[in-house]
């Protein structure tokens, strides 16, 4: 009996064929949990806290972090496989993994950070909005053409522009006619001065007709003199006039431009506005009805501002055009009719009179004494 006893004992642990021992239900948990674990992490370092494992209650899983001197502090962070982690759901279980010495937090939505904004995302954003900007507008502008759109008109201001540009185009003629006769004139003179030469070279060569080639030679040179004068007047006329128009109108027809660009936009945001207020109310237009509603008042203050700036430069341009033209109308009919009537002392009088001067021909190159 004593030779039994060893046996029996022996006896009472299952054996498989292969000779390994039997699988019982708690061994066969502590196998799947080891599969289910990621690599690195061994039962060694894991705490199970269980309340069962009928799956009625849950446990908790806590793996703590594995030493390795050569893992980067990214491989600090275990992701479990899908196989694991659906594995552990089935049972029950939270997995809790650490984030690198920080505080633990259990499995739930992840929230990031806000980095700091990239300039290329920055600029898709602007060509974003500039691209939406120029189709409402490209739109707008299609169905005023078309007849189906409504526009914003000021019918006063609309009046006064285009007053302002049908103005302009007559200040242009008179401006290019002035221009042409200051070149024919010019050329007249020139001609006058080389007539004057010929007969003072021509009375000091022939002695007959001395007296009368001299008399002929000083009516010249001084007829080309007083077109001296009289060109310079009308150049001075040329070049305000050319201030007048060139750039004191551009600048308004510019600001005009301005206003007008402001008015499609407002135009455009207003007419998204209305088509939203005709459509349903329900929670997803009402927030971009309250977006429209932001936009369309930005555009309307910008709106707003430049009709007003367009008002006040159309106001200053026509006070400053009234007392800039009057004054050169008046150089211009007294340096003409001086001329034509032959009273020298009156055309440089009225070259005087408006601080005229005239540039003699060599003036401008110093002399060689004056370099020295």
């Amino acid at each position: 009996m004593a030779e039994e006893s060893p046996k029996n004992s022996a006896a009472e642990i299952p054996v498989t064929s292969n000779g390994q021992l039997e699988d019982t239900h708690e061994h066969s948990f502590n196998r799947d949990l080891k599969c289910s674990l990621p690599v690195g992490l061994g039962l060694s370092e894991t705490k199970i806290t269980s309340h069962g494992f009928d799956g009625a209650k849950e446990g908790v899983v806590e793996a703590g972090q594995f030493p390795s001197s050569s893992a980067s502090p990214k491989s600090s962070v275990i992701s479990p496989s899908s196989a694991a982690a659906s594995r552990l759901a089935g049972q029950g279980c939270d997995l809790i993994i650490p984030t690198g010495g920080r505080a633990q937090q259990k499995s739930g939505p992840v929230v990031l950070a806000d980095e700091v904004k990239n300039p290329a995302m920055e600029k898709l954003e602007l060509v974003r909005k500039w691209s939406l900007n120029t189709y409402k507008c490209t739109r707008q502008i299609i169905s005023e053409k078309l007849g189906r759109g409504s526009r914003t008109v000021d019918l006063e201001l609309e009046a006064q522009i285009d007053i302002l540009r049908d103005n302009k185009k007559k200040y242009e003629n008179v401006l290019r006619l002035a221009q042409t006769l200051s070149t024919q004139l010019f050329q007249m003179v020139h001609t006058q001065r080389q007539l004057g030469d010929a007969f003072a070279d021509l009375s000091l060569k022939s002695l007959e007709l001395h007296e009368a080639f001299g008399y002929n030679a000083e009516m010249q040179k001084l007829l080309a003199k007083n077109g001296e004068t009289l060109l310079g007047a009308i150049n001075f006329f040329i070049a305000s006039v050319n201030t007048l128009v060139n750039k004191t109108i551009e600048d308004t027809l510019l600001t005009v431009k301005q206003y007008e660009s402001a008015r499609i936009e407002y135009d455009a945001y207003r007419t998204d506005l209305e088509e939203l207020n005709l459509g349903p109310r329900d929670a997803n237009t009402l927030p971009k009805i309250e977006q429209s509603q932001q936009l369309f008042q930005v555009h309307k203050e910008k709106y707003d501002k430049m009709r007003n700036d367009v008002s006040i430069k159309l106001k200053f341009l026509e006070e400053n055009k009234v007392k800039v033209l009057h004054n050169q109308l008046v150089l211009f009919h007294n340096a003409i009719a001086a001329y034509f009537a032959g009273n020298q002392k009156q055309l440089e009088q009225t070259l005087k009179q408006f601080h005229i001067k005239l540039k003699t021909p060599g003036a401008d190159a110093p002399s060689w004494l004056e370099e020295q």
